[in-house]
């Protein structure tokens, strides 16, 4: 399924909507800590246990999109989202017939593992495409995009929230609830997959000015097959992988978290608080997304990995220390932790341009993702794992995680010293040039190849440039 090229005249600012009709809906994955106390209750399952679906649900999400990225990258954008939009509402159905059946191995399978290919699928489809179409502004441009992934809990945590209050509690709402999202969404998600589009040849968007406090910035391209042999790329798997740990951690238990912390106190947390308190997290890790990203064109994918990683940490120190005596406090350093999740994802696919070049920047990204499928266990069982073991011991509110924010910020070290170790590709990775304009010299087991091309390339002779061809390597290698 190949999208359309963009008609002349067509606005670059029209991709990013249909980009956020997708992340906005897959987005809804961060709000799943507003189902977890009603299926522990009815389906009498642990904290640790009604975790499962959202941490394969993350897991399939690295895998599917390090798997599917040459796929993404070959088929194109429209196909992406259209395979994104089947799983990610299948997903949903799936899991309402397994809370109607009680079976919560269907909702695991189904909200987890099919719902989760959906997320990798769909989570990196318009990555290369708005590269390419703002090669001027890279760290804006997905973090357009990527933003809607974060903030698509600001919507779905108020809206499952108050489904699961008309519908109630019980298996039967729950049901009800995972039916009208597998629908709804299905119908937003159609809405990018109509809108996408490539650009032409001659869109010839301004070429990318490098931020001039980065060293990092390169004009040469690296396949993906090489890259995932450089000590760049692992660098950035456990920067990526540490920042998402740490974050996300927070994110799958945002709701009891946040009970726990002042169930003591003369303040404590109603539900509905609860659930509001999600809803900020949400706003925080949307907005990051796209100011921190923003900011990373400026002074550089490194330095803005510092502000992450670094003050990340001490956020999780004054919530160990003195979350429990002050609500705003705790909130203002949750939003902050939330806000440095959301840019880290954002900023990575312009980090990776700056270091690989934009030739497979989309299947690169994808591998990449491979961390966030770490850390989607990591986090949550750090978590979860930890407040059972101290609720087991006796301990309560605070107490229950003392030891996992400890974790946190030594994990958030750990990913500062990473970032720290990144220096430029090694020009032994970068793939040979041809003439001056023309694309690289690519190896045909690692070039990325349309089913336009597979079609309409001769079998019995070798395949010869076309005037437009030419235009579109001269474009890219400006790039």
């Amino acid at each position: 399924m190949t999208p359309p090229l963009a008609p002349v005249g067509w606005s670059r600012w029209l991709v990013p909507p249909a980009a956020l009709s997708v992340h906005l809906s897959i987005g809804q994955a961060y709000a799943w800590s507003v189902f977890k106390p009603p299926l522990e209750s009815a389906l009498g399952l642990s904290g640790t246990q009604s975790a499962l679906p959202f941490q394969l649900g993350i897991v399939m999400l690295g895998l599917s999109a390090a798997f599917g990225g040459t796929l993404v990258e070959r088929n194109g954008p429209r196909w992406a989202m259209t395979v994104a939009l089947i799983c990610f509402s299948s997903g949903f159905l799936l899991s309402a017939l397994g809370a109607a059946t009680e079976q919560f191995w269907l909702i695991v399978f189904g909200y987890g593992f099919v719902g989760g290919i959906g997320l990798g699928i769909g989570y990196i489809s318009p990555v290369s495409t708005l590269i390419k179409w703002f090669p001027d502004r890279p760290g804006m441009a997905t973090g357009i995009a990527i933003m809607g992934f974060g903030g698509g809990a600001l919507i779905a945590s108020p809206w499952s929230a108050q489904m699961l209050e008309s519908f109630g509690s019980t298996d039967d709402g729950i049901a009800k609830a995972f039916l009208v999202h597998g629908l709804v969404y299905a119908v937003f998600m159609l809405l990018g997959v109509l809108l996408i589009r490539v650009p032409r040849p001659d869109a010839a968007p301004k070429a990318a000015v490098a931020a001039p406090t980065s060293a990092l910035i390169t004009t040469a391209q690296v396949s993906a097959r090489s890259a995932v042999r450089t000590p760049q790329f692992w660098l950035l798997w456990i920067v990526l992988c540490m920042n998402v740990t740490a974050g996300i951690g927070i994110l799958e238990k945002a709701a009891p978290m946040i009970s726990d912390f002042f169930a003591d106190t003369d303040t404590p947390v109603s539900v509905s608080a609860a659930a509001g308190f999600v809803a900020l997290l949400s706003a925080a890790n949307m907005a990051g997304r796209i100011g921190w990203s923003s900011t990373s064109d400026v002074i550089g994918r490194k330095n803005t990995y510092r502000l992450y990683l670094g003050v990340g940490a001490l956020m999780y120190l004054l919530i160990a220390q003195f979350g429990d005596t002050s609500k705003p406090l705790f909130i203002i350093c949750a939003l902050v932790i939330l806000s440095f999740y959301g840019g880290g994802f954002a900023t990575v696919p312009a980090y990776l341009k700056d270091l690989f070049g934009t030739y497979q920047v989309g299947a690169i990204h994808g591998r990449l993702l491979t961390a966030w499928s770490a850390a989607g266990v990591l986090g949550p069982l750090i978590v979860n794992r930890v407040a059972d073991s101290q609720e087991e011991a006796g301990k309560s509110g605070p107490g229950l995680y003392g030891l996992s924010l400890t974790i946190m910020i030594g994990l958030l070290v750990v990913g500062f010293v990473a970032n720290e170790l990144v220096r430029p590709v090694h020009p032994r990775h970068h793939l040979p040039d041809t003439a001056p304009g023309t694309a690289p010299e690519v190896p045909e087991s690692e070039a990325p190849e349309s089913e336009a091309s597979k079609s309409e390339a001769p079998k019995s002779e070798e395949r010869k440039e076309t005037p437009d061809e030419h235009s579109t390597a001269e474009r890219e290698r400006s790039v």
